[in-house]
């Protein structure tokens, strides 16, 4: 099963510069806290192993440890900026806050400790509409330091399809961009999202493609439009050499008021309902278990759960399409 990471918007429209190491301690610091069942508070002292970086971004243990923990150090030294409003008038306000103010390592057990400021906090585990969701496999082959944070960008808008307009200077202390690097236009496309791009397009759950906003011959703005990937087809009463046939099928093609219906339920269950990701309203939780349903690897995690609550798959006639050798 795949791990989710939960980001505040605010959080994802924040101004930083982290190097791709940097990046993914983070996700599995965030990741950590939710497996760990205690959350994130400022007193949250996270674990993060060496191994688990190696399993999650394909590299050896002994090279993972290496990253990691000079990516602490890192991280230590880092700041983000971000944006609200004054409560009192309404007034926009920025801050700098730095990422973590505690890091430590065990190196016999390959290790790293780390603590998030309590400024950073609520931007991650704040239990509010607004925030990011996805799972981390989506972003473990993304090489480019700009190709994760675009994806994040981008996904903010997954209901609409297309982002907002974001004027270049916005654009590019999002991406975490130095004022020093690609200054000209053609650099930026070809060094920065030419290169995300085609990493998000080759190894994420979307395709993407930018449109250029032009002040007179001047481009001063990029949006950016994408679409979902396809599932592949599941065969659901396809058949191989190795398989017995006496099998039911362990994928049902639900329909949209079944899989509405039973993803309500399904998030009310007590065994399911404490494995929600922290930072996640309960409606969102049963659009994360609705778009399981449709998963033909996810929905096998449901199966006796949705024979609990009387889900009957109806039956179909095998298919002549037999896998073969």
């Amino acid at each position: 099963m795949s791990e989710l990471v939960v980001k505040d918007n605010a959080l994802i429209q924040a101004s930083y510069t982290l190097d791709l190491a940097e990046q993914r301690l983070i996700l599995l610091a965030i990741i950590e806290a939710r497996n760990s069942g205690q959350g994130i508070t400022h007193d949250s002292l996270l674990r993060i192993h060496a191994s688990n970086y190696a399993k999650q971004f394909g590299v050896n243990d002994k090279t993972a440890y290496t990253v990691v923990k000079d990516a602490s150090k890192g991280l230590f030294d880092r700041y983000v900026t971000y944006h609200d409003k004054n409560p009192k008038n309404g007034k926009d306000r920025s801050f700098h806050c730095r990422w973590v103010d505690k890091i430590g390592v065990e190196p016999d057990s390959g290790i790293v400790y780390m603590r998030f400021t309590s400024d950073v906090v609520p931007l991650i585990t704040r239990l509010e509409s607004h925030f990011t969701s996805y799972e981390i496999d989506k972003v473990a082959n993304l090489t480019s330091i700009y190709a994760i944070r675009l994806y994040e960008l981008i996904i903010q808008w997954r209901d609409n399809g297309v982002t907002q307009r974001y004027k270049i200077d916005e654009l590019r202390q999002k991406l975490g961009v130095e004022p020093e690097q690609y200054k000209t236009m053609s650099n930026l496309k070809a060094k920065v999202l030419d290169r995300a791009i085609k990493q998000i397009n080759k190894h994420t759950d979307i395709t993407v493609k930018y449109e250029q906003h032009k002040t007179g011959r001047t481009i001063t703005a990029m949006s950016f439009t994408f679409k979902q990937k396809k599932a592949p087809e599941q065969l659901t009463t396809a058949t191989n050499k190795n398989r017995d046939n006496a099998t039911p099928d362990l994928f049902h093609n639900m329909t949209d008021d079944q899989i509405g219906t039973f993803s309500k339920r399904l998030a009310a269950l007590p065994e399911l309902g404490s494995n929600a990701p922290v930072g996640m309203s309960k409606a969102d939780f049963v659009a994360m278990i609705a778009d399981d349903l449709k998963d033909p690897d996810k929905q096998k995690k449901y199966s006796k759960h949705l024979e609990k609550l009387g889900f009957k798959a109806a039956k179909s006639k095998v298919s002549k399409n037999v896998l073969t050798d």
